[in-house]
């Protein structure tokens, strides 16, 4: 039996707890949370566990195997040290961590201390993202061309980070999940709406080195809620709708033949209009596979999927995509001021 303590119970939280609790391997033996209402609510709920207001009880107590964090991401790296420090296994919801050097601290203390450190990528244990994974392993789609993913709402705003950082590591691990890859280029354009300082819409592109393109539309600003993955493929294609709960996969046998560089200058490429299968998806809730590997990696049974180097890479590709936003955003910005400037000179 693993005893953990989760440390933190907001919008993502609640649902580890609900996981957390009903895993018969693990014992839920502590919960941290800052808001008084909260922890009055989970002392009523769950008497048997430890309610603190800090998570400094927690890394104290060596009876403690394993801490769950689910806190902002501005607390993610301390906690996950002050666990680790203390000879705890380690679960941060994504992302890892605000930057690439903190995330690259956490994975030697790991290393070093023998302990799991695990990011919570949960779309990853999805059996439709396994089924990608599997179309594209087996060589069924062909040559992958490009990638391309609507992940767009109507909020939820986040506090401590910006669309980016919120979205995009979805679809970021679901990539390096298909591809063991990183991208050897990454750009970004985006806009601040409600916020003059963190965007809210943003368009990422990121370019692979088997010329794969991949393309994400993050958006908080949607008057509908959409959550699409397509693939194209050389021999076919697939899409994922997540909302779609009746065919969520859909492969299409459709595709384009493409001539010699001799020939493409004055032939069109050839058009193929094939079936439509989807494949029969269903498996356990991603979020109750995501405890129970962190379970059975803590006790050796599994090598840890989603672990601090996996986790590390998506914080790289986002701050270089981070970084290419800003400059967007600096150009947009130089751009309106200079327009201003003539219009008010004429």
């Amino acid at each position: 039996m693993i005893k953990v303590a989760l440390c933190g119970v907001g919008y993502w939280g609640r649902n580890l707890l609900r996981v957390l609790s009903s895993n018969p391997g693990i014992q839920l033996t502590a919960i941290v949370d800052m808001r008084l209402e909260v922890r009055e609510r989970l002392a009523q709920s769950f008497p048997s566990a430890a309610i603190y207001e800090d998570a400094s009880s927690v890394i104290l107590d060596p009876s403690i195997d394993a801490m769950v964090i689910a806190t902002p991401v501005s607390s993610h790296y301390s906690l996950a040290k002050a666990g680790l420090d203390a000879g705890k296994h380690v679960m941060i919801e994504k992302p890892m961590c605000g930057s690439s050097e903190e995330a690259e601290d956490l994975v030697a203390r790991a290393k070093a201390y023998g302990l799991t450190l695990m990011v919570d990528h949960t779309f990853l244990f999805h059996p439709a993202v396994r089924k990608l994974r599997d179309l594209v392993a087996s060589g069924t789609l062909g040559h992958i061309s490009y990638f391309d993913s609507q992940r767009v709402n109507l909020g939820l705003f986040q506090p401590d980070v910006n669309v980016l950082w919120d979205l995009a590591p979805h679809d970021l691990s679901i990539l390096d999940y298909l591809f063991s890859a990183e991208p050897v280029s990454v750009e970004a354009s985006g806009y601040c709406h409600v916020n003059d300082k963190s965007p809210d819409i943003a368009y990422i592109t990121l370019h692979y080195e088997n010329s794969m393109v991949a393309h994400l539309n993050l958006s908080w600003m949607s008057p509908v809620k959409m959550r699409r993955i397509a693939l194209g493929g050389s021999k076919q294609m697939a899409v994922w709708d997540d909302l779609n709960r009746d065919e969520p996969v859909k492969i299409y046998d459709s595709g384009i033949t493409i001539h010699s560089n001799q020939d493409r200058e004055i032939n069109l490429p050839n058009y193929r209009i094939g079936a439509v299968t989807s494949p029969r998806i269903s498996g356990p809730e991603p979020l109750a596979e995501v405890v129970e590997h962190f379970r059975r990696s803590i006790l050796g049974q599994e090598r840890c999927q989603t672990d601090g180097d996996f986790g590390l890479r998506i914080v790289r590709t986002l701050e270089r995509a981070q970084s290419a936003l800003e400059c967007s955003l600096q150009q947009v910005a130089y751009s309106k001021r200079n327009t201003f400037n003539i219009i008010a000179a004429e």
